[in-house]
């Protein structure tokens, strides 16, 4: 389960060479992913790059995003 993290990577990497362009569902999905592996790190890459993006974050993306610096032992960055 936790594995499946790279498996989203990857589809979310054929999504963008498609053309589609994602938004904050797509972010909030793979940053989820991200914090099921305990993914970190990733997961504020992610959180970074949708902002860059031009994105807004919402609830669902600061609870993933707080979620998965809590199970990778980061809370100081969760606050």
């Amino acid at each position: 389960k936790g594995g499946q993290w790279e498996k989203a990577l990857e589809l979310f990497d054929e999504f963008q060479r498609r053309g589609l362009e994602p938004d904050i569902i797509t972010y909030n999905a793979l940053i989820s992913a991200c914090e099921k592996g305990a993914q970190w790190e990733k997961a504020l890459q992610l959180f970074d790059e949708l902002q860059q993006r031009g994105l807004e974050p919402d609830i669902i993306t600061y609870s993933a995003l707080i979620s998965a610096c809590e199970k990778g032992g980061q809370w100081e960055k969760a606050l």
